[in-house]
């Protein structure tokens, strides 16, 4: 039996402030995060500045989407 996709609406966005937004986030996050953390992948919903940490960028994302349905998350390099 076929598995159902989640299906997502994505509005109109402007994507260097997106990515500016998030990578601002990680910034004040790194300090926190580093070195305990590190080796882990981790998602940035921008917007909240809420965050997950996970093993996969799937895995962490997957996190931050049950408390942020339908948006978009960034995880840098």
């Amino acid at each position: 039996m076929a598995k159902e996709v989640e299906r997502i609406t994505v509005p109109q966005i402007d994507w260097d402030e997106f990515v500016e937004k998030a990578k601002a986030v990680y910034e004040q996050l790194k300090p926190q995060l580093l070195p305990q953390y590190k080796g882990l992948v981790i998602a940035i919903e921008p917007e909240s500045g809420d965050y997950e940490l996970g093993k996969t960028t799937m895995e962490a994302g997957a996190k931050l989407r049950k408390r942020h349905p339908g948006k978009l998350f960034f995880s840098p390099e």
